[in-house]
């Protein structure tokens, strides 16, 4: 059969695709800035005809109409792997639960622990050998689409279509049903705007960057601060390897800042997992043989990154306690993101031949009262998970500095921390670290 019958007799209404999903299903849904609207929306009208449909995904910047339709919970489940901010809203409303996880293990979760019965995700148009890409969002997709029972693709004529990389793309050949969208567009999730205290941290990285490093970078005021700093500095043949391709990573190509020609692996091209941005960034991606998509056990695994050359990872985090464990992703014990690819990045920019790897915070917060608090802490707060343990962190910068971990015994690390914290919490600190004797007296 012609791929084009094919097409053809596979191209169903969302109504109709969404009549696979079953009581009790698991559906892979949605990572990042995919999301198969029109299915979402389609399968919210049949809640009253399900329960027990648990929905899986992470870092989600669009609504999720199941789970808008049923309030109560009473009908779909939302699963995060990793929660962004209105994910938190609706773990407040027990209308979603994290799922945690190490970001390079997931397609191994997905292939040996996790039940998927439908995957239901965005691709681009079909090209002329019958391949849908993957798009902006590659991650663990391939893993899911193993053992699913049922395939729906739901096409985005505004979806780029990407190099490999591998595991990128879906043929036809493997697909159940297909819905067209149209002109869907993609959803935006801008730059944010970098505060003074941002440019101060990333002003203490910058120096840390050599000729030839390659970049890993998150998303937030201080990464982007960084990328903007990188794209007006003289640094040459940059190169890139992570897991979200953000906006920055534009400024540094047009800058003429990457070449990508140090690498010692992906050679002249931009690796990377999933991406969020503007449309910019979504114009950047399409059709462009500079970048390589990859599954998420490829960009993020330890061993890989750390086979590159100078690899150099920018990472955020909520707190750091006195002996340098780190939380980046919860409250105290409410969760407000997830462990998501940092320890992967941490391990593997150490291990990289030069590399480096920072962990970048402010040194202080405003709580709900409006009370001025240290992120710099004794001991982390009551019930905070923690992302990165003690020995592996290296780097740790606020705008009062960056201090070098590795190899500090516990009052050389107190007393390193103490003097990047906010001068006004710099005594309670000594007395906390007196309590906890980690204080060393000095003689001189």
């Amino acid at each position: 059969m012609r791929i084009t019958d094919e097409y053809k007799q596979k191209c169903v209404s969302a109504d109709e695709a969404v009549k696979s999903i079953r009581s009790g299903d698991w559906v892979e849904f949605a990572w990042g800035a995919s999301c198969a609207g029109l299915i979402g929306e389609a399968l919210a009208k049949r809640k009253d005809e399900l329960t027990d449909v648990n929905l899986r995904g992470g870092v989600i910047i669009s609504p999720l109409p199941f789970i808008e339709a049923d309030p109560a919970g009473e009908h779909f489940t939302w699963n995060s792997m990793h929660m962004g901010g209105s994910e938190r809203k609706l773990a407040q409303k027990n209308l979603a639960y994290y799922l945690p996880i190490k970001y390079s293990e997931l397609p191994r979760y997905i292939r040996e622990n996790c039940t998927t019965d439908v995957v239901a995700i965005q691709v681009s148009p079909m090209d002329s050998h019958g391949y849908f890409s993957f798009g902006v969002s590659i991650t663990h997709y391939a893993a899911a689409l193993e053992n699913a029972r049922t395939i729906i693709v739901e096409v985005n004529e505004d979806m780029p279509r990407v190099h490999g990389g591998y595991d990128h793309v879906i043929h036809i050949s493997k697909v159940n049903y297909i819905v067209e969208g149209g002109h869907s567009g993609l959803p935006v999730l801008p730059s944010a705007a970098p505060s003074d205290i941002d440019k101060k941290i990333a002003g203490f990285v910058l120096p840390e960057i050599e000729d030839g490093s390659c970049i890993q970078l998150g998303i937030g005021g201080m990464p982007n601060a960084l990328g903007m700093m990188l794209a007006e500095s003289d640094l040459k043949d940059l190169g890139i390897h992570t897991e979200m391709l953000v906006d920055g990573f534009v400024d540094m190509v047009e800058a003429g800042r990457v070449t990508g020609a140090r690498k010692n692996i992906d050679r002249g091209r931009m690796a990377y997992s999933f991406a969020a941005g503007t449309q910019k960034l979504y114009d950047f991606m399409h059709d462009n043989p500079s970048i390589a998509a990859y599954p998420v056990d490829y960009t993020n695994h330890p061993f890989i990154a750390s086979q590159i050359d100078k690899l150099i990872s920018i990472n955020s985090a909520v707190e750091i306690d006195l002996s340098g464990q780190v939380c980046s992703e919860s409250a105290g014990p409410y969760i407000i993101s997830g462990a998501g690819g940092q320890l992967d990045f941490v391990e593997g920019a150490y291990n990289s031949k030069g590399g480096k790897t920072f962990i970048c915070l402010p040194s202080t917060f405003k709580d709900k009262s409006g009370a001025v608090k240290s992120r710099i802490r004794p001991m982390v707060t009551e019930g905070a998970i923690i992302t990165d343990t003690r020995p592996c962190v290296q780097y740790v910068v606020t705008e009062y500095g960056k201090v070098n971990l590795k190899g500090m015994s516990s009052w050389q690390r107190a007393e390193a921390l103490i003097s990047i914290a906010h001068p006004d919490f710099q005594d309670e600190l000594i007395a906390e670290a007196k309590e906890l004797r980690i204080w060393r007296k000095k003689t001189n």
